[in-house]
């Protein structure tokens, strides 16, 4: 009787031993599981990345290698509808910026497994966009390799603009990856330059025994009101932050030429104030001139 007692206290120790070893080998076997297929994932990634910068996703591939764990790398998603039939212009240039802005990174010397972009169309994954409650197109976001995407890890394309330049900086801030923008060289601009001082050449050269309309101060003016003109209306604005031309509405699909925010225009909002400006000034100078002409005093009344 007293040895059965001694056995069974005896085994009581050697059980709890036994059983905490078998927890403990599960657990590293969990833990060797999930590397493994965190190492998949990012090889798989790695691989996509390879053969094209910006990695194409339908809502499987990005329900696995973006929203589930384990992930230790961060991804730039932008949701896009680039298909003809969904007549998306801004789509279509906010592409091409991002196809700038990742080629950057992947052909960088810091390139490495820890930041990806990928894009994920409509038509490709709507079942995405409904997921997050997304009814516009093009958003960016941020997904990061810990926790869930916050308020800021949405980029305001509203506010900024879809520019490389400025995409690079919000990923800089909610990364702490620089990424230096890297455009392919265009030559337009310059081409138009040769032609203008060509332009400009040839006329001073056909003129050269008469050159008194370069002292002609209604051109002086002219030229001047077209650069104020030009600045007024904010052209230099868009030329830094490149915004969409306007806004469709994907649900209605309304067009909106005037943007809702103080801090953010569209190219047709500084069209439509490059003309009242010119409309104002035109109606000054007429009535300037109404009133110094020295003609019929009722053509002047009509003018005034």
């Amino acid at each position: 009787m007293a040895a059965t007692a001694t056995a069974s206290s005896f085994n009581l120790p050697v059980a709890s031993v036994l059983l905490v070893l078998l927890l403990c080998l599960q657990s590293g076997g969990g833990q060797k599981k999930k590397e493994n297929m965190l190492a998949e994932k990012v090889d798989q990634m790695m691989e996509w990345s390879s053969r094209r910068s910006v990695i194409r996703m339908n809502g499987d591939k990005f329900r696995r290698f973006v929203k589930a764990p384990p992930r230790n790398y961060s991804v730039i998603v932008m949701f896009t509808a680039l298909q003809p039939q969904r007549q998306c212009s801004v789509c279509r240039q906010a592409n091409e910026e991002y196809q700038v802005l990742a080629n950057s990174w992947r052909y960088s010397s810091a390139f490495s497994n820890k930041l990806f972009f990928t894009v994920v169309d409509y038509d490709e994954g709507a079942d995405v966009f409904q997921q997050l409650n997304m009814n516009s197109a093009p958003t960016f976001m941020h997904f990061p390799a810990k926790g869930k995407p916050k308020r800021a890890d949405t980029f305001d394309l509203q506010r900024i603009g879809f520019a490389s330049e400025q995409l690079a900086k919000w990923i800089a801030d909610r990364t702490d990856v620089q990424i230096r923008v890297f455009r392919p060289p265009n030559y337009s601009g310059t081409i138009a330059l040769a032609l203008l001082v060509s332009l400009v050449g040839g006329l001073l050269y056909l003129r050269r025994n008469n050159l008194e309309f370069i002292y002609n101060k209604t051109g002086w003016a002219m030229a001047a009101l077209c650069v104020v003109f030009a600045m007024t209306s904010g052209q230099m604005w868009n030329h830094i932050r490149g915004p969409p031309y306007a806004h469709k509405n994907p649900q209605n699909g309304q067009v909106s030429y005037i943007h809702g925010s103080s801090q953010a225009q569209f190219v047709a909002e500084s069209h439509i104030i490059l003309l009242l400006n010119a409309a104002i000034t035109m109606g000054m100078v007429l009535l300037n001139e109404a009133a110094t002409s020295k003609g019929d005093v009722g053509k002047r009344r009509i003018v005034g």
